[in-house]
């Protein structure tokens, strides 16, 4: 009776881990793809994207960095050994968009809901903060 409580037990939480990793893997797909498209946007040149770093008025260099930042962070969300640093940079780069958009008197909500996510994933993967380069057993 004992070992059919812990084989229950075992499969419960192998099932949770996997739920878990699945829904991780939901949310940095899908950071991926909006960063990869909004820095993609910038890094064009489209019209949208020129007029707001002209609104913010520091100068079109920094839609150049941000566009190749959003780039980078997009596809080191797709790395699994990168995944945790990406979104942590994401977290530093959504705080400054937030900022700025309160600044110009934009809307920050997209920004602050791509935050949430970036920080969902930052906990999630807490463990390979400690660990970012370490190799793989």
């Amino acid at each position: 009776m004992t070992a059919s409580i812990t084989t229950r037990s075992a499969s419960r939480s192998t099932a949770l881990r996997r739920t878990g990793s699945i829904a991780r893997w939901v949310l940095q797909v899908f950071l991926a793809v909006q960063f990869a498209s909004g820095g993609v946007l910038k890094l064009i040149g489209d019209a949208r994207m020129v007029d707001l770093f002209t609104d913010i008025g520091v100068g079109q260099w920094l839609r150049y960095l941000v566009g190749v930042c959003e780039v980078a962070a997009a596809i080191g969300l797709l790395v699994p050994r990168l995944a945790a640093l990406a979104a942590l940079g994401l977290t530093g780069l959504m705080l400054g968009a937030v900022a700025t958009n309160l600044l110009i008197g934009a809307n920050p909500a997209m920004p602050a809901a791509f935050l949430l996510v970036a920080g969902v994933i930052v906990y999630s993967r807490r463990t390979q903060l400690r660990r970012p380069i370490a190799p793989t057993r």
